[in-house]
């Protein structure tokens, strides 16, 4: 079975369309037999993928802080649900439970989780296919910053294959199921011809 990580926020105050974007993820996750690995909360678009999978059978694995337990409250019915030490046991678990990330609307969290994946992704130490779900344009300033890092130099062109970029759930299951992109030159990064 596929494992596939989504970040996304927490937060219960965001619009209802990323809440109903989030409930589509969970439900193509399912119905195409694909396990849901996530934070482990009940809270904001990470209860609502979590419900929407768990609703449609599929099986979702969360991992969450001992500290947030009580913070961002752990989902209440998961039969597989981890509770370690801190916010870098949670996200190295989320990895190597993982084999790709797709990335929802989220706050700093989950730029946070985004960019430990990409920069890791961007020096080798992982291969696996990352997915920005650019829905209702949420991701459109943070490509834009991308662009504009690469134009000043401060990363090679080459840094953007490291991710792909959808903007509607029809898209979702070609971009799981396309093949990896090879696994980039870091060594790239660190060229005076950058660009």
């Amino acid at each position: 079975m596929v494992s596939v990580c989504v970040y996304c926020g927490s937060s219960n105050r965001v619009a209802p369309k990323y809440i109903e974007s989030a409930h589509e993820v969970g439900t193509t996750l399912a119905r195409h037999n694909i396990r849901l690995v996530y934070g482990g909360g009940r809270t904001g678009l990470m209860g609502v993928v979590a419900d929407a999978a768990l609703a449609h059978g599929g099986e979702v694995v969360g991992v969450i802080p001992k500290d947030l337990v009580t913070k961002e409250g752990r989902h209440p019915v998961l039969k597989h649900l981890h509770v370690v030490d801190d916010m870098h046991e949670r996200k190295m678990m989320m990895v190597k439970l993982s084999d790709m990330f797709v990335v929802l609307p989220g706050g700093l969290g989950t730029l946070d989780e985004l960019f430990e994946v990409l920069t890791w992704k961007q020096l080798g130490f992982h291969n696996k296919k990352i997915i920005i779900f650019n829905i209702h344009g949420f991701w459109q300033p943070l490509l834009q910053m991308i662009d504009h890092i690469i134009a000043h130099k401060f990363a090679p062109t080459n840094n953007k294959l490291l991710y792909d970029v959808i903007d509607n759930l029809d898209t979702l299951m070609a971009a799981i199921e396309s093949p990896a992109m090879p696994e980039l030159d870091s060594s790239e990064k660190w060229s005076s011809n950058q660009g």
